[in-house]
């Protein structure tokens, strides 16, 4: 494996080994079905130590990139054509998903007042202050720095644009978009997707998703060239798009000159120890518009959510939609930027994401002492 490892970089020498091992998956060196070098040989030959590539091996088989076979070793999964001729579920076969109560996210009270005390204490009058149309140069700032060192997405301020919640952001994108008259989405969805972009002159072309995502032969037919998806939990079927599927949403972006919306709505709240790869962080095609909110992960009434603009869409934006007002308030902005630098948030997030994981270990261990006892 000719793989170099900078023991110097910030980046964790697993992570360093993960990636490079997921470019040689997609690249095919290590096509379908083939099996990846042993633990110890992977550790002999980048210099690293055999914990540190099991911690590499971990996150490339929750990616779906590969899976372990006991006493066999590691096989690559991964392949471009994985879902052709998928079997297609139709609306109403998927279990149903319910929303959660009011208190989701269970970001502490204490916390979220201990900040906006500060908040005005530190900024005073500058609360009143117009916040520009885009959003607060000090929350774009540090969304960008959390983006960075949480998902691997390096985005300029200048890309991100907040607004008032998800609805708000799809109406903008209706609006960017508007000369392309027809948006591909899934089906089932949330409905208020649709509903937003019908009332804004959008015709919606629903294409049904399978257990991996949406159906390749749904994708072949629609003459959309906009695609909307949720690729981590689409709700309300709990699909999560595979690896494979991200990379067929991709290709049929660029084959259509067309762009992809990522509604990364609940990605945060993973029970995965490193969060999925989005389509904007693993595209380098700059057609993809991420989406995302925090109204789950702190609490529903929090309505500020951002989109992530390719820097070639930037220009058609500001000469489009670029006038209208940011519709979320300054102080709001200053608030969740607090959160943001000084790792409030990702405290909550990972206090969460530990919580969910035990008590899926819970299940997992009282259903294997039922077995047991039987």
């Amino acid at each position: 494996m000719n793989y170099h490892i900078d023991f110097r970089s910030s980046v964790p020498a697993y992570m360093q080994l993960y990636k490079l091992i997921v470019q040689d998956i997609i690249s095919e060196v290590y096509p379908h079905g083939s099996r990846l070098p042993s633990k110890r040989t992977i550790a002999e030959e980048t210099g690293v130590s055999v914990v540190t590539v099991e911690h590499a091996i971990a996150l490339l088989s929750e990616e779906g990139y590969i899976e372990t076979r006991e006493r066999s070793g590691c096989f690559v999964i991964y392949h471009k054509s994985d879902f052709h001729g998928t079997p297609v579920l139709r609306n109403g076969t998927f279990p149903e998903v319910r929303p959660q109560s009011s208190n989701v996210g269970d970001f502490p009270f204490s916390v979220f007042a201990r900040t906006m005390r500060k908040v005005l204490t530190n900024y005073g009058n500058r609360i009143f202050i117009k916040s520009p149309n885009s959003g607060c140069d000090e929350l774009k700032t540090e969304i960008c720095l959390y983006l960075a060192r949480s998902r691997g997405i390096f985005v300029k301020p200048s890309q991100i644009i907040v607004g008032s919640g998800a609805e708000y952001l799809y109406g903008l994108i209706a609006q960017l978009f508007r000369d392309r008259k027809k948006f591909a989405l899934e089906q089932p969805s949330y409905d208020k997707i649709r509903k937003v972009y019908e009332a804004m002159g959008i015709q919606c072309d629903m294409l049904s998703l399978t257990p991996d995502g949406i159906s390749s032969k749904e994708l072949e037919r629609t003459d959309a060239t906009i695609l909307h998806v949720t690729p981590f939990n689409s709700f309300p079927s709990g699909v999560t798009a595979s690896i494979s599927k991200k990379h067929e949403y991709l290709r049929w972006a660029n084959q259509r000159d067309g762009f992809i919306i990522e509604d990364n709505y609940d990605s945060e709240l993973t029970v995965s120890k490193k969060p999925e790869d989005s389509l904007f962080s693993i595209t380098s095609d700059s057609n993809v518009v991420y989406v995302n909110t925090f109204s789950k992960t702190i609490a529903p009434s929090v309505r500020i959510g951002y989109m992530l603009l390719p820097e070639k869409l930037l220009e058609d934006f500001q000469c489009r939609i670029g006038f209208y007002s940011c519709t979320v308030p300054v102080f709001e902005q200053l608030v969740l930027a607090e959160l943001l630098r000084n790792g409030d948030f990702e405290r909550h997030i990972n206090r969460v994401r530990r919580k969910k994981r035990k008590a899926l270990n819970d299940i997992g261990n009282d259903g294997l002492n039922t077995v047991k006892s039987t």
